[in-house]
């Protein structure tokens, strides 16, 4: 009989050693996962970052190639309105006036 409840309370020691091991075990292993998370979501944002960083790059270069086109365009133009001036400004002006006394 005593060697019965010496086998029960050895049984029950080595369950509760078994149980201390197994959350020693499962701590550890949340940890892991909870440090893996980490590093892959780490790893995903610092992608990102550097993805919106040539984005962004990217998107100044073609702004500022369109901002030039747009100057250009102006240029072109103000210089086209500017000649046209210095060849009709008389005409429009002799016009102007014919039209006013009408």
């Amino acid at each position: 009989m005593e060697n019965m409840i010496k086998k029960i309370v050895d049984a029950d020691n080595e369950a509760k050693a078994m149980e201390v091991v197994t959350l020693k075990e499962k701590e550890e292993l949340s940890k892991k996962i909870k440090d893996e998370t980490k590093s892959i979501y780490d790893k995903y944002m610092s992608n990102a970052i550097e993805t919106v960083k040539r984005n962004d790059i990217n998107e100044e270069k073609k702004a500022e190639k369109q901002w030039q086109e747009i100057q250009n365009k102006q240029k072109s133009v103000n210089i086209k309105l500017q000649s046209d001036y210095e060849h009709n400004c008389d005409k429009w002006v002799d016009m102007i006036v014919k039209r006013t006394l009408e």
